[in-house]
């Protein structure tokens, strides 16, 4: 179970490319939704932080369209490697971006981004509040972020949880985003009361 545990916190290897599949099979609603949240207009500039898989940079490519710009972050160099073969056509083009960053030093200037998503990352986030500070300090004022995190009482009886993961009450993850200074939502992605949760955050009107 720990080694499971490091594999979806940190692809790598063999292994990590299995994982990174398996991400994409199982998460691929939860992220779908996420990115339907986002609601980025065309043009849009739009990043995925921690894409894991990447199939939610197929979601955002397809947001923004063909004069939109998607950035993706990860830490993890098998997963970028496999973002970089799998998407070469979008690289080639300019509209995507790949790189190599943690959610709590990202690659950007102050307000570059028009929304961004992260899914399924901060459990694995040391100090939740400098990566929210870090989040809401690229997104400019007209833009959204998403977060979206698993119910942290399912998430407490799989078996690999318990090795090195952070389960935050989501009250306790609302106020840590509220805290940057922006509006949040809570929404789930399904009237299923265990279902993931959407925080969806923006400037205040």
């Amino acid at each position: 179970m720990a080694g499971i545990a490091r594999q979806l916190g940190h692809p790598s290897g063999m292994r990590g490319r299995l994982v990174g599949a398996a991400l994409n099979r199982g998460n691929r609603r939860f992220v779908g939704a996420a990115a339907q949240a986002l609601q980025p207009a065309q043009n849009s500039v739009v990043a995925d932080i921690g894409f894991g898989g990447a199939v939610g940079l197929r979601f955002l490519l397809d947001s923004v369209g063909p004069a939109g710009r998607v950035h993706g972050v990860e830490v993890s160099e098998t997963m970028l490697g496999q973002a970089a073969r799998r998407y070469r056509r979008d690289i080639a083009d300019g509209r995507l971006m790949v790189h190599s960053a943690s959610m709590t030093q990202l690659p950007f200037p102050d307000a570059a981004l028009d929304g961004a998503i992260t899914v399924n990352t901060i459990y694995f986030v040391a100090h939740l509040d400098d990566a929210f500070a870090e989040l809401a300090r690229v997104i400019n004022s007209r833009g959204r972020l998403v977060i979206g995190l698993a119910d942290p009482e399912v998430m407490s009886r799989m078996p690999f949880t318990g090795h090195g993961f952070r389960l935050r009450p989501v009250p306790e993850v609302i106020a840590a985003l509220r805290g940057t200074g922006l509006t949040v939502e809570h929404h789930r992605i399904s009237d299923d009361p265990k279902a993931p949760h959407l925080l969806i955050a923006h400037a205040p009107a």
